[in-house]
């Protein structure tokens, strides 16, 4: 094939490719440009998701009419003159890339005034092509209309999402550039619906309310520190406020929005010792960096950069955020119930608690007993040491196990035995309806464990674990079996969600009504919970629903109702048993039942293990009864 070089409309599409991949790319390049322009007031309107119109009119300095033909060249900038200008540049962007990118795959109308001109100028160009140029009426500063987008590029058209996924791509972007630039007022219209708006009056708390809301804004804490390389300010939120992504870890360096493992550690390793595992952090943080510590040419689509001395900068954020949590009084506020209790004498020492009853002892429950069996979802008219059905075949597991099962060991004792294996404790013996007549409940050590006895191993039950297990098969197969019923809450719970968490409701909005849910717009950015499903009444606070929406991805890849339905049976296990929480024998008995009635009963909805056995075997080696 022979060698040749490429056109100027190629070059044009491909190189804007690199720089335009949605709308969210043209607003970010033309922010950008408005705040280097100099702008204090920036306004961002789109209709159809950006797809069909974007418009961005700033205060800016604006753009002289005879350099407007150059400005939509490639590599043309009046931020850098030379390479050397690399090591300091300060600008958001300086590559001269931004309007010929986004020129060659839309329709681009630009209308500009400086201070010092009597009018305006009005540019048209369309896929690279210029069509118009003339004088017309405008305020200064800059406007920039860019019309369908990717319409001269079909095949790269059809790879965008729904108008309202890109409007929400554009929306989080505005969020951030407004986070990142309190001191600049910008206002957001969606549809001819204004979604945000600023002040611009330096007050960086202002906005984080205004984007995250009251719950947020009411549990931040101030942060300062500074080194030779950088200086850091802003906002961390108390523990009690983490969420269940990274999506809510926010810094900007030199003004600019970026993503960062090195940054992310060190915030993260700042909260070590005060974050529950799989917990992340608000935070709303600005680093001031010296230009020669950072490489600040990288892609302009990519949000990752390179710090000089990554340790320093690792200490010193570190430091920041263990030190601004530290001697604080991180004890969250709780709401109590409308019924209110009298107060309680409490005894100085421990309650005495009952003496446990042994593994033969039975009792019929006392009324409150069976109540809280009800509660717990434990079956009370089933007689105890009675497997729920017997399995004919059993799925083998291979959980990790701290001291796996050994082959039970001949009545002879010889000198080698044969090496432990999984398989044997789950081959079927335990859950068989014969091996639960001769199952033998021994007891609770700990309020947490139960000892349970069989042929010769002795199994370990954790009871939080095990009812886990049973809540979780429970509400997901009622939920695909649409077996469920609605509670009604009163007063609803109001959730106010950022603009990207408000499309991941609406678009599960169906599967979440078809399971029990009656959610409706309360105005705004609110949405009031008006009913749940009857298992997660007692659960019915915010956070609920939140981790729900943190756990559904926006590309596909956890959408649809199979997600929904696991988030929401997870969360149901949050009404599980304790530890520490003394059950009955027969409750215990209900829920090893209730368990080993399950195809999987080894591990729960985290993964933990529900149940370890110790082999008679290897308790008489430990004893030295073999040696």
């Amino acid at each position: 094939m022979a060698i040749q070089v490429l056109d100027q409309n190629t070059i044009n599409q491909i190189a804007a490719g690199e720089v335009v991949e949605r709308p969210a790319s043209v607003v970010k390049e033309l922010m950008e440009n408005a705040i280097d322009a100099g702008a204090t007031a920036v306004t961002v309107e789109i209709k159809e998701g950006g797809i069909g119109f974007i418009r961005i009119t700033d205060n800016g300095c604006g753009i002289p009419k005879e350099e407007l033909p150059l400005a939509f060249l490639r590599h043309s900038t009046s931020k850098i003159r030379s390479a050397e200008d690399l090591i300091t540049v300060s600008s958001l962007g300086f590559r001269g890339e931004a309007l010929s990118s986004i020129a060659a795959v839309s329709q681009v109308e630009l209308i500009t005034k400086t201070a010092s001109s009597l009018t305006g100028s009005r540019y048209q160009i369309e896929g690279g092509t210029e069509k118009g140029l003339e004088e017309v009426g405008a305020p200064d500063g800059t406007t920039f209309i860019s019309r369908n987008l990717f319409f001269n590029t079909p095949a790269r058209r059809k790879f965008l999402k729904t108008a309202a996924t890109e409007g929400a791509h554009v929306a989080d972007l505005v969020e951030k550039i407004a986070l990142s630039h309190p001191e600049i007022s910008i206002r957001l219209i969606v549809n001819n619906q204004n979604k945000l708006h600023t002040s611009g009056n330096h007050n960086l708390k202002d906005i984080i309310y205004t984007v995250y809301g009251r719950e947020i804004a009411a549990n931040l804490i101030p942060i300062h520190a500074e080194s030779e390389m950088a200086r850091v300010d802003g906002f961390i939120g108390k523990p009690v406020i983490a969420r269940g992504n990274r999506n809510f870890e926010n810094y900007f360096i030199n003004g600019r929005y970026i993503k960062s493992g090195l940054i992310s550690k060190a915030i993260e390793d700042g909260y070590k010792s005060y974050m529950m595992q799989h917990k992340y952090p608000f935070t709303m943080l600005h680093f001031t960096v010296e230009p020669e510590y950072i490489d600040v040419n990288v892609h302009p689509s990519k949000m990752e950069l390179r710090f000089k001395d990554g340790e320093t900068m690792y200490r010193m954020v570190c430091q920041a955020v263990s030190e601004a949590l530290s001697g604080k009084e991180l004890i969250p506020e709780v709401s109590f119930a409308p019924e209110k209790q009298e107060p309680e004498m409490k005894p100085q020492k421990p309650e005495m608690k009952p003496e446990p009853k042994s593994g033969t002892g039975h009792r019929e429950p006392e009324p409150f007993e069976k109540k809280r069996m009800v509660a717990m979802g434990i079956r009370e008219e089933r007689a105890p040491y009675r497997a729920e059905q017997p399995k004919s075949s059993i799925p083998q597991a291979e959980s990790k196990k701290e001291e796996a099962p050994k082959r039970e060991a001949p009545k002879q004792e010889t000198p080698k035995q044969e090496a432990p294996k999984q398989i044997e404790m789950f081959d079927g013996r335990l859950l068989s309806e014969k091996a639960r007549y001769r199952h033998r409940l021994i007891g609770q050590v700990f309020d947490t464990y139960w000892l349970v006895e069989y042929n010769e191993n002795l199994y370990i039950i954790d009871q939080h674990a095990a009812h886990e297990k049973v809540l979780f098969e429970r509400t997901f197969a009622s939920l695909k079996s649409r077996e469920y019923t609605s509670q009604l809450i009163s007063p609803p719970i109001i959730l106010t969600l950022s603009m990207q968490e408000e499309e991941l409701l609406k678009r599960h909005m169906d599967v979440f009504t078809e399971v029990g849910f009656e959610i409706e717009h309360f105005g705004g950015s609110e949405y009031a919970v008006r009913a749940v499903p009857d298992n997660l009444f007692s659960l019915a606070k915010k956070e609920l629903l939140l981790e729900m929406l943190d756990g559904l991805t926006e590309d596909g890849t956890g959408a649809g109702s199979e997600s929904v339905y696991d988030r929401i049976a997870t969360m149901s296990c949050k009404a599980a048993v304790k530890g520490n929480n003394r059950l009955s024998d027969r409750e215990a008995n209900e829920l090893i039942d209730q368990l080993l009635g399950l195809e999987n009963p080894y591990t729960c909805p985290h993964g933990r293990p529900t149940i370890v056995s110790i082999s008679k075997y290897e308790m008489e080696k430990k004893f030295k009864r073999i040696v």
